[in-house]
């Protein structure tokens, strides 16, 4: 210690520790000194010392006496320094003293003075800016024309196909989608391309530590792939994994559940399988999800805790969790701005007081709050609140915290069919006007065909959830083909139906209505068209079961769907039928991107001759919604009677001698097949629809007019954007060549 010491302060200032033995006196300038025999030459002195003192001006003229006396003080300084300058300055009229720069403007207050004028042109006025003449510089070479360069490379990553060979991950694939180098194959330059090499350097071996290769080592160098310094570059990285760490334990601290294995069965980890941090997450998270599935609200899952071995490649890794108190559903407390109250939350909640506690039930009961559109912000949260609910459990409160928004909104849509035309119907409602959820709505029908107005009180979740119970007053004008339809209507329906958040599989429908309509008809007796009035009233039921996988844009399963409509005819006695119908959709995935498609429509009408029945409550078919190929109303039965508007005198009249009218019938059958094929938000469909409409009470299947066509869709978030285009088989007088529908939502 003392050897390094010594050397160290040798080493410090700057010198060389010799022994004293060899020590000698040191000479001037390290010359070195002359034996002692040797006698130097006088040398003559270059300046005498008399005349280089001389020489030599004194420090003080004044004498030393002076250098002796006191300083002046800073105010005496200043008070003779000014008037000094004072006396230097010209006087009003006079020019400053030439020669002295200090004065060349007239300021002789300056801290630094003014600096000589040596060349008078400097004083003389600048020529005007057009008098220059500007010359174009003459260059012995031409111009080089330069701009952004650019260093092309290529990325090598050697070592780590072994590694992908014990890993079931892609770990190249994964470096390929996150690499600054292989974002772009170019750089502004070679200190771009070693900065991003040195960022996926990071990389990787985050990535390795991912999968368990903690001690992997990434070493990084640029290599020209030519002897040009212009040549392209390759970045290497040379992966070194070292050895992979495995569990060779797993520790769960935590109080005992029910059940016992709670914990342990979705804690997907074993020991000996490698440390992959997407699979410990994964398993932290399922424990995190699955104890307050099973009762633990307020359960908590810690820090892990995982120590490695670099000597073996063990890993022992320790989870700490705070299960909570068990608990079982209480009641339900809400507050904030409310739009209902905490009664009518509990008919939207599918748990009871006393149920073991299920997180499920909770995000459920949030989305049927959200469903309402009566908030602008909603959090359901449970609370602790100690009471003993028996079997080691407490009761849990569940805190619904409400902030009510505008209940009133607009909507509209829009729609084309060739025999319905154009159709635009807009709505205003006031969702809450009468609380809980008791709106009334507001609607208006314009279009080439319908006009109308509407009013509707709907009382949304009535005594259940997803019940719905609605009085309508409606007034129509109608004017198809095949009736024209002045038509007022009172009607009251309850519905249980299927909503975006909760698809049911069975639903259903009830309630009555009564209708006072004036319809244009066609009179057999008089061969021509005639006015005629109907009061009907009647009784509405349907129910329906659905298996698909989606409301607007099914792929899979299957619908079946019968309405049943006990009516009677008031306006000469009390004439009663029925009106039945049976709709049944299926979808078939073939792949990832097609879907076969079906659908199947029946109905009849029993007990009422076809003149008695109200044209608009006959079965017509053709259309989008029905078969594609044909104009609305289409198919069936026909008459062909005089045009009324035919002038037969009139040369210019383009009015046809007769027209064709379809009169409906007492019964239907539809049938349609689609193949739909999608890629992103685009989409394609060919179909084929059949179809008929009989006079007789039941299908005879005879004369089925087939449709063909295609279609083009658009997917959006609230469902497919239609656009159809389809024409009929062996065509008939009268029909279009061309049918086009344009609509939301698929065709069936």
């Amino acid at each position: 210690m003392a050897l390094a010491g010594s050397a160290a302060c040798a080493q410090a200032t700057g010198s060389t520790a010799v022994p004293p033995a060899q020590q000698q006196p040191a000479t001037p300038l390290d010359v070195p000194a002359p034996p002692a025999d040797v006698q130097l030459p006088p040398v003559e002195p270059v300046i005498p010392d008399a005349e280089f003192e001389a020489t030599v001006p004194a420090l003080d003229p004044a004498g030393d006496a002076a250098l002796d006396a006191p300083l002046e003080s800073i105010e005496a300084f200043e008070r003779r320094i000014a008037s000094e300058q004072a006396a230097a300055a010209p006087q009003d009229g006079q020019t400053p003293p030439a020669g002295n720069p200090a004065l060349a403007d007239g300021d002789p207050q300056e801290t630094i003075g003014d600096a000589p004028i040596t060349d008078t042109a400097l004083n003389e006025p600048l020529p005007p800016l057009e008098s220059f003449q500007v010359e174009e510089v003459q260059f012995t070479e031409a111009e080089v024309e330069s701009g952004p360069t650019e260093v092309a490379y290529t990325v090598v990553i050697n070592g780590l196909d072994s590694v992908d060979e014990d890993s079931a991950a892609n770990l190249a694939g994964m470096f390929d989608g996150l690499s600054a180098l292989k974002d772009d194959d170019e750089a502004a330059n070679v200190a771009q391309v070693s900065a991003r090499l040195t960022e996926d350097s990071a990389l990787l071996q985050s990535i390795l530590a991912s999968e368990g290769w903690y001690d992997a080592t990434v070493t990084t160098r640029l290599d020209r792939t030519g002897e040009d310094n212009a040549a392209p570059l390759t970045a290497v990285l040379d992966v070194v994994p070292g050895q992979r760490y495995n569990f060779s334990d797993i520790i769960v601290t935590a109080a005992p559940t029910e059940p016992t294995e709670l914990i342990s069965s979705n804690l997907a980890l074993k020991v000996g399988e490698p440390i992959i941090a997407e699979r410990v997450q994964g398993a932290e998270a399922q424990v995190a999800v699955a104890l307050p599935e099973n009762g633990y609200p307020f359960a908590q899952v810690g820090q892990r805790d995982i120590l490695l071995d670099p000597e073996t490649g063990d890993g022992v890794y320790t989870l700490p969790v705070e299960v909570g108190q068990r608990s079982v559903f209480g009641g339900i407390r809400t507050t904030g701005n409310l739009a209902f109250d905490a009664e009518h939350i509990e008919v939207l909640s599918r748990f009871d007081r006393g149920e073991l506690y299920d997180s499920r039930m909770v995000d459920d009961l949030r989305q049927a709050l959200v469903a309402t559109g009566l908030f602008n912000t909603i959090s359901v949260t449970p609370e602790a609140t100690g009471e003993d609910a028996g079997n080691g459990t407490q009761y849990a409160t569940i805190l619904v915290d409400q902030d009510a928004g505008p209940p009133r909104t607009l909507a509209g849509s829009a729609g084309y069919g060739t025999g319905q035309g154009i159709r635009v119907e807009g709505s205003w409602t006031h969702r809450n006007l009468f609380p809980p959820e008791g709106a009334l709505i507001g609607t208006a029908v314009l279009g080439t065909r319908e006009q109308g107005v509407g009013a509707t009180f709907r009382r949304n979740n009535a005594g259940r959830r997803d019940r719905t119970f609605s009085l309508i007053a409606q007034a129509l004008h109608s004017d198809f083909d095949a009736f024209e339809a002045y038509t007022g209507r009172v009607a009251a329906l309850v519905t249980y139906d299927s909503t975006p958040i909760w698809q049911k599989r069975f639903t259903y429908a009830y309630g009555a209505q009564l209708l006072g309509s004036v319809e244009e008809d066609f009179d057999f007796s008089i061969n021509g068209l005639a006015d005629r009035t109907f009061f009907i009233g009647g009784l509405t039921g349907q129910a329906g079961f659905d298996t698909s996988d989606s409301l607007l844009n099914p792929t899979r399963g299957f619908r079946f769907t019968t309405l049943i409509e006990p009516e009677a005819s008031l306006q000469d006695g009390f004439d009663t039928y029925v009106r039945a119908r049976i709709d049944g959709t299926a979808y078939l995935p073939i792949g990832d991107s097609f879907v076969v498609a079906g659908r199947l429509r029946f109905g009849t009408i029993q007990g009422i001759d076809r003149f008695d029945l109200a044209p608009s409550r006959r079965f017509y078919a053709g259309g989008g919604g029905s078969v594609r190929g044909f104009g609305f109303q289409q198919l069936g039965p026909r008459v062909e009677y005089a045009n009324p508007d035919f002038d037969p005198t009139d040369e210019d009249s383009d009015e046809p001698e007769t027209l064709i009218r379809p009169i409906g019938g007492r019964s239907v059958a539809e049938g349609a097949a689609e193949v739909r094929y999608r890629w992103g938000n685009f989409g394609v469909v060919g179909f084929v629809d059949a179809g008929q409409v009989y006079e007789e009470t039941y299908p005879t299947f005879d004369d089925i007019r087939i449709g063909v066509g295609v279609g083009a869709r658009y997917y959006t978030n609230f469902g497919p954007l239609r656009v159809d285009i389809a024409t009929p088989m062996n065509r008939q007088r009268g029909e279009s060549r061309l049918n086009l529908y344009i609509s939301i939502g698929q065709a069936f």
